[in-house]
């Protein structure tokens, strides 16, 4: 893809689902399948998968459909599963916890190399064999390590600092779990991750179906 070639969000979006579909059916011993097949699988237009796909090269081919291993490692290229990220955890609350305790980020090339906490009953402590650090210590340990990724589990009103503080250290990607919608002035990127949105979607649906 030429970095002159803008993709939408939805489509990026929509990688990742394709990515793990696409090792499903690895594991289902599947060598090729077509956008009509993938379409009725995902639930997702033969014509939006194509579209899609499209973006990035194609892929496929006519007659043939796409080879679903070839598919999943382009994919996984696109999304970077072939690199490697040091991330680190600021706030080792239940969230902060939750997350360092998820190996499967590992399998994705995502490596937890530091946690962080104000809390100083929390220093000492390990979560999957890593020691929780003061927050105090994190200029240094950004200063002195490799980090790439800092996902953000801190209370609201404690974000922004946080945030700030981070991005000026030279972390270029910041995963929020704050309730804030966070936005920086620096060469930083930022996703927001809101649970509870999803949630009320599908409180939303059983209300619509059910009620």
């Amino acid at each position: 893809m030429g970095s002159d070639k803008r993709v939408s969000d939805a489509v990026i979006k929509r990688l990742p689902r394709y990515y793990r579909y696409l090792s499903d059916l690895l594991k289902l011993g599947m060598t090729r399948i077509s956008s009509r097949e993938l379409s009725s699988r995902m639930g997702i237009t033969a014509s939006q998968i194509r579209q899609d796909l499209n973006c990035f090269g194609g892929f496929g081919q006519q007659g043939y459909g796409y080879n679903v291993e070839h598919l999943y490692g382009e994919i996984g290229k696109i999304l970077g599963v072939d690199k490697k990220f040091n991330v680190i955890i600021i706030g080792a609350g239940n969230m902060g916890q939750a997350l360092a305790n998820y190996s499967n980020f590992e399998k994705r090339g995502f490596n937890l190399t530091g946690i962080f906490d104000v809390n100083p009953k929390l220093k000492g402590t390990a979560i999957r064999g890593i020691e929780v650090r003061s927050i105090d210590c994190i200029d240094t340990f950004i200063k002195t390590q490799k980090v790439d990724i800092a996902m953000l589990c801190v209370p609201y009103e404690d974000t922004p600092n946080i945030a700030d503080r981070i991005a000026r250290l030279g972390v270029k990607g910041l995963w929020n779990f704050s309730p804030m919608d966070l936005e920086l002035p620096y060469d930083v990127i930022i996703e927001n991750v809101h649970l509870s949105d999803s949630l009320m979607v599908l409180g939303y649906k059983l209300t619509e179906k059910y009620s």
